[in-house]
Parts: C-alpha cells; sequence; structure tokens
C-alpha cells in the first residue's frame, strides 16, 4: 500500500478495544514526530507517552470522558514550549554545530538574528508559534500510525491548564497542545468505522495559479 491508501485506511477512532500496540511501532510513531521539519530547526516540543492505566482514568474526565482515553494502547500527549528562552534557541544550533563538525558559532547571526525577532514577540505568541510546529510533527505521527495499521484518534477535546496540572508541564516550561491516542478500533462497536470518508472536494481545496 502507498501512504495515500495507508490515509484512506484510517479514520478518528471512535471505540478501540483495549488491545496493547507493541512498544516496538509506538516507538516507530514518536520517532517520525521527531524527525519532523521545524521552524528554524529549534524543534519546541516533546512528546508525552503515557501507558499507565491510572493516569489514563485521571486524564478521562479532563477530556469529557471520552472513551478512548481509557481504552487506548497508549496516549501521546504533544507538548509545546511555552516560551522561547536564549537557551532553548542555543541548543538546538550548538547541537548542528557537534553534529556536523561545524565551527563554534557557525550560525551566530542567524541565530541572534532570530532570537531578537522573538524577543519583540510575547510570551503567548511564542507558544502559539511552538504549538504550529508542534502540529507538523502531530500530523506526521498520524500518517506513520496509518502505515503501522495502528488506529489514532486526534483529540483536541480536552481542558489543557487541568492536563498541564496533572502531569506537571508547567514546571517543565511547557503547554499540551493535543493527544494522540494510540490502539485498534473495536469493530463491533464503533460507530464511525464503516461510514464513508468525507473530505473537502478537491476542486474546492486547491486554488490553482498555473
Amino acid at each position: 500500500m502507498n501512504l495515500l491508501e495507508h490515509l484512506n485506511w484510517r479514520y478518528a477512532t471512535k471505540k478501540m478495544n483495549g488491545n496493547k500496540v507493541d512498544q516496538e511501532k509506538v516507538d516507530q510513531i514518536v520517532e517520525a514526530a521527531r524527525l519532523a521539519p521545524t521552524s528554524s530547526g529549534l524543534h519546541p516540543f516533546k512528546i508525552i507517552e503515557i501507558s499507565n492505566p491510572e493516569l489514563k482514568q485521571k486524564i478521562q474526565p479532563i477530556a469529557f470522558n471520552q472513551s478512548q482515553i481509557v481504552d487506548s494502547s497508549h496516549l501521546l500527549v504533544f507538548a509545546a514550549y511555552d516560551e522561547y528562552t536564549q537557551e532553548r534557541v542555543d541548543a538546538p544550533f550548538k547541537q548542528q554545530e557537534v553534529e556536523r563538525g561545524l565551527p563554534a558559532g557557525f550560525a551566530d547571526d542567524y541565530k541572534n538574528s532570530l532570537f531578537t525577532s522573538l524577543q519583540a514577540k510575547t510570551k503567548e505568541q511564542h507558544f502559539e508559534h511552538a504549538a504550529r510546529q508542534a502540529y507538523i510533527g502531530f500530523g506526521l505521527a498520524i500518517a506513520a500510525a496509518a502505515e503501522l495499521k495502528v488506529d489514532a484518534t486526534p483529540m483536541e477535546g480536552f481542558i489543557p491548564q487541568q492536563l498541564d496540572e496533572l502531569l506537571g508541564l508547567d514546571k517543565l516550561g511547557l503547554r499540551s497542545v493535543t493527544i494522540l491516542a494510540l490502539g485498534y478500533r473495536d469493530e463491533q462497536n464503533d460507530w464511525l468505522l464503516n461510514m464513508k470518508k468525507v473530505r473537502v472536494l478537491k476542486e474546492d481545496f486547491v486554488i490553482n495559479f498555473n
């Protein structure tokens, strides 16, 4: 199957059967998100991987009691930086110098210009920018799950502040953006399973200037 066939197979699973996803597959899905491109290579987000049943039970009411929270095998919480600090901007450029064998300060002009532009923005604007980068990784994780025939439900239906408090994300300088529930569809009880996939028509989607 090619990628488009995998994407046509997937859907936002509404009822999962509770079966476990092999950790190797979860690791591949996370790796797809790690390999995502991000603005200036800052990679300003992290994934919190949760399989503990008791913790998922605590998250469920925060997520409006959606059953996928507890019926899933794993939850991946995508959490973005709450702000860009000098240290957070410096770190990826330093890593590039080390891993690519570049001279120290190789990209300082660009890095300093970038940080100056970020300083002119509010902390909330920092988070909004970081969250957009997290969504790039989120999309790749969904595609990777489809290729592995793992069901994945994107979830924005939760109260971020409560989830952040439960997971202690504020202490890590992070804020939750979205959740990806991983598992396997309950073929007997998922009302959406056999529904036709509906998307905007191509002629209404693409604006062609050729």
